[in-house]
């Protein structure tokens, strides 16, 4: 048997781009310096669903966790996860080495260590109203939406995985 029985599980976005919105992707398609590394090893994949592009679509603007922490949102985010959850339980069930979660720091939905946050409420109707919102933008340490609720479900299976957050402006 040829199989490494190592698996990564990985957000959507690291393996498609294209999932970004305008004009956030700043690579053509797979993030391959972080992905590669594994594939050379043997690792399998397991790609994480977008939940920001399956409950928005394609023409969503950029939003801040506050945005996205309602109850619409995470009751999406759980029901997008499960069959990740049941795929990701089976190889943990046979024995397979799941060698880590990689998240997207910075983002309010898949953000590890640091997400985006400062949306304060109201309407952008013009340059007064939107310049505060810009200026309220900033990372901070804490996870994402669709993070916090995948490490809830997997705490729910009793499958406890390493989390690594990826600054894709970094690399």
């Amino acid at each position: 048997m040829k199989r490494s029985k190592q698996i990564i599980v990985v957000c959507h976005c690291l393996l498609n781009a294209n999932a970004k919105i305008h004009p956030l992707a700043n690579y053509a398609g797979i993030k391959e310096e972080v992905i590669l590394p594994y594939l050379k090893q043997g690792a399998g994949i397991v790609q994480l669903p977008c939940p920001e592009t399956s409950y928005l679509g394609m023409n969503r603007w950029g939003m801040t966790v506050e945005q996205y922490d309602n109850p619409g949102y995470v009751n999406h985010c759980r029901r997008i996860l499960e069959p990740s959850l049941a795929e990701i339980q089976a190889f943990h069930s046979a024995g397979y080495e799941i060698l880590c979660v990689i998240g997207v720091d910075g983002s309010p939905s898949c953000g590890v260590n640091q997400t985006c946050t400062g949306f304060s409420g109201g309407e952008i109707s013009s340059m007064e109203t939107l310049a505060p919102q810009i200026e309220a933008l900033k990372l901070v340490n804490g996870q994402g939406v669709f993070i916090r609720e995948f490490k809830a479900l997997l705490d729910q299976r009793n499958i406890s995985l390493t989390f690594i957050g990826v600054d894709e402006e970094a690399i």
